[in-house]
């Protein structure tokens, strides 16, 4: 009889998370879906080169002052790279779709929303809005999070140098795993204020428990390249 208990209570629990799954809006990543900027930069030098005539001979380049050419060097470095825009992002509500996040080892694509309250998450992924964090163009760090048993079941499969992009406003924003551990489900710890642009996902830990998880599932990723789409 506690077989027959047990089998029919795991197939309801497979049941509602193959509904979560599917409610969640998660699906395999597409073939045009990841923006590429090499191919980008490939096709407009090949632009450029269909115009030269054949015969012409290419223009000689000037050969410039060595000093000038140490001055405008120095003056490069010296540059400060720009800030990073404040803005207060009251334009989006909570719920809202936002953006998609996509993780190419896995071959899933997730719907991104602005909030992280139980009714948001059952959409899909959610950013962590607050006093620490900003979305992607903020350039500083950006928190999502999704629950477990619907489209952050198979988190725990990515490794070290996996690349994840978020594209938020016709921007991609591509993030390369460095970092992954488990905490306290309590533990306050993890968003924090970072100068860096880092992207951080948080998921309820272990993955296979069943009712309220004790610990939290932590991937953090620096940002490597930023592509306009």
């Amino acid at each position: 009889m506690m077989l027959i208990v047990l089998g029919v209570l795991f197939s309801g629990w497979n049941g509602f998370v193959w509904f979560s799954e599917l409610s969640s809006g998660r699906q395999p990543i597409g073939a045009n879906d990841i923006a590429q900027a090499d191919e980008i930069e490939n096709l407009e030098i090949e632009k450029i080169d269909s115009l030269t005539p054949v015969n012409e001979e290419p223009p000689v380049k000037k050969l410039e002052d060595p000093l000038e050419e140490e001055v405008k060097l120095s003056a490069k470095k010296a540059k400060k790279p720009e800030e990073p825009k404040e803005r207060d992002y009251k334009e989006y509500e909570r719920g809202e779709k936002i953006g998609w996040l996509l993780i190419p080892s896995l071959d899933m694509k997730y719907p991104m929303y602005w909030g992280t309250d139980d009714e948001t998450l059952t959409q899909g992924v959610g950013y962590h809005p607050g006093k620490f964090t900003t979305p992607p163009d903020g350039e500083r760090h950006t928190v999502l999070s999704g629950h477990r048993d619907t489209v952050f079941r198979e988190l725990g499969n990515l490794k070290e140098g996996d690349r994840m992009y978020v594209q938020f406003e016709n921007v991609q924003y591509e993030y390369e795993i460095k970092k992954t551990w488990v905490t306290d489900a309590k533990d306050r710890t993890v968003i924090v204020a970072k100068n860096e642009p880092t992207l951080t996902l948080t998921t309820c830990y272990p993955f296979t428990f069943i009712g309220a998880a004790p610990d939290r599932y932590i991937i953090e990723a620096p940002l490597v390249n930023i592509t306009k789409m």
